[in-house]
């Protein structure tokens, strides 16, 4: 089968939509994808089999996609691009990747006669609701969230096959009347055949702590900080590395001064993934603070998995997905989100835990090995677009 995936940002990197590209094309798939142009890309390139097709749009556009319900300025660009592409290419099937551009991929469904896949990667209204740019006046003028829950619940129904990334999102599709038989879990795991991780070489003079990944209000990395100077008072050699960016870096390097703790706590930048594992592998302990919410209750990290299979303890706080997989896995714990007394304690009781123990290194890589590994939810990927033949 021929295949257009449907990208709104450039790529790569996006380690998802690389899994699911790849995985196609060893089931036997053409597989393209349409997505934006960066700095530096060039227009049409082929990555082992891959046909990747980009388009060049200004950020003023870019930016409009927040309302694109309201103002068609966006689904424009788009539908005139992936029109021609379709005209030229003659594909079966679309296969589109967040919410914002189903509608158009059921209009291109309908008029050139493709099967229709909409890959939700998050719980897209909740994800709107909590961020920051559709909270200023003009971001509520151009962004109702009702009328992007009702969106969503329209093209669930309207899609031929959806995918969603842990149970909860499926749970959640299913309360609020979607087809239960039509809806397929394909989660962040990690994929064996591409993940390297270096040889573990910690210092031993310190009790290191990571995150990696965006830096928003959302992810509770200033939680993390509030507790930091509880945890130096009982463990002196305490450190936080922070490593990625985002909206609120210079907000959280505030709070490091204000709180006297800054020989205590690194930030490092946004940093490549070999160079992010180089640190993560120096490290004790992972912590994936993310505010609990719709969004974050409906959506699942790649890194968790990463950090299963290095057999680094993880402190989660206590989103739905993050709580059902460390409980049933054993490899970290939970606190309260937002819950700075939380975090701190059940840091302290999981490093007492571990200093008694010692890290657990083949209980991670065993559930990843059998049961969090992409080879198996690539497989159901596969099986779906095989319910198209």
């Amino acid at each position: 089968m021929k295949i257009l995936m449907v990208l709104e940002s450039g790529f790569p990197p996006d380690t998802r939509v690389s899994n699911e590209a790849y995985t196609l094309i060893e089931a036997g798939h053409e597989v393209h994808i349409a997505c934006l142009l960066k700095n530096g890309q060039p227009e049409t390139e082929i990555q082992k089999g891959l046909v990747i097709h980009r388009f060049k749009m200004g950020s003023l556009r870019y930016k409009s996609s927040v309302g694109a319900l309201k103002f068609r300025f966006y689904f424009q660009f788009w539908e005139k691009r992936l029109s021609a592409l379709l005209k030229s290419e003659k594909f079966e099937a679309i296969h589109v990747h967040d919410l914002p551009l189903a509608s158009l991929a059921l209009k291109l469904k309908k008029k050139y006669g493709l099967h229709y896949v909409l890959d939700l990667h998050e719980n897209w209204p909740a994800l709107l609701n909590i961020s920051t740019h559709t909270k200023s006046l003009l971001g509520r003028v151009l962004c109702s969230i009702p009328q992007w829950e009702q969106y969503e619940k329209e093209q669930v129904s309207l899609a031929d096959r959806v995918v969603v990334v842990v149970d909860e999102a499926k749970d959640r599709l299913v309360m609020n009347g979607a087809e239960k038989e039509k809806i397929a879990v394909v989660s962040n795991t990690l994929n064996m055949e591409l993940f390297n991780f270096p040889e573990q070489i910690r210092d031993s003079k310190f009790v290191t702590m990571v995150y990696g990944g965006g830096i928003n209000y959302h992810r509770g990395i200033q939680y993390v900080i509030e507790a930091t100077p509880s945890i130096i008072a009982k463990i002196p050699n305490f450190r936080l590395w922070i490593i990625g960016s985002g909206s609120y870096l210079a907000h959280l390097k505030e709070q490091v001064e204000s709180l006297g703790i800054s020989r205590s706590v690194k930030f490092f930048g946004w940093k490549k993934q070999d160079e992010l594992l180089k640190l993560v592998s120096q490290s004790d302990y992972a912590i994936i603070p993310h505010i609990r919410s719709p969004h974050t209750d409906a959506t699942l990290p790649h890194k968790i998995f990463q950090y299963m299979y290095a057999g680094i303890p993880i402190l989660s706080s206590d989103c739905k997905p993050l709580k059902r997989i460390l409980t049933e896995t054993g490899t970290g714990k939970c606190f309260e989100d937002r819950n700075v007394e939380s975090l701190s304690k059940t840091f302290l009781e999981l490093h007492k835990e571990t200093l008694k123990v010692g890290r657990n290194i083949e209980n991670g890589q065993k559930w990843v090995r059998e049961k969090y590994n992409w080879s198996k939810d690539g497989t159901v990927l596969v099986n779906l677009y095989h319910q198209f033949d």
